[in-house]
This record gives C-alpha cells, sequence and structure tokens, in this order.
C-alpha cells in the first residue's frame, strides 16, 4: 500500500530569529499531531519597528505520517 502524509501550512514568530521561528512551529505542531516528518519553509518574512527588527516569522508547511486505524 502506498504512504499517505498529510501536509498543513503554519505561520510561527519569534523575537531571536527565523530559525527559532520555524522551531516553534515544530513544537507547537507536535502538541497536537504526531509522526511530523519535515518542515518546508516557504517564506522568511519580519517585523520592524523604528528601524530594528522585532519579529521573524515563517510561512510553513509541516508534513506528518496519516495514522491508519
Amino acid at each position: 500500500m502506498a504512504k499517505v502524509v498529510k501536509v498543513i501550512e503554519l505561520m510561527s514568530q519569534s523575537p531571536k530569529s527565523w530559525e527559532d521561528a520555524a522551531q516553534g512551529a515544530v513544537e507547537e505542531a507536535n502538541k497536537t499531531l504526531r509522526n511530523i516528518r519535515s518542515i518546508y519553509v516557504k517564506e522568511f518574512t519580519a517585523e520592524v519597528d523604528e528601524g530594528k527588527i522585532t519579529n521573524y516569522r515563517v510561512n510553513a508547511k509541516v508534513t506528518f505520517d496519516l495514522e491508519r486505524g
């Protein structure tokens, strides 16, 4: 039987870095999903205030295995 995975799209932000924002997305997804296999970061953006980056943001796709009943 073919393997089937599900992909969800998440947005996450961090005041530290894009990497920290991506890690935050995985950590939050892991609270409700099992069998996370990968994360694909589609987009990097940042919030700027008074000439300084205040929040790093990622738009990412998280892939996980579906469980069979």
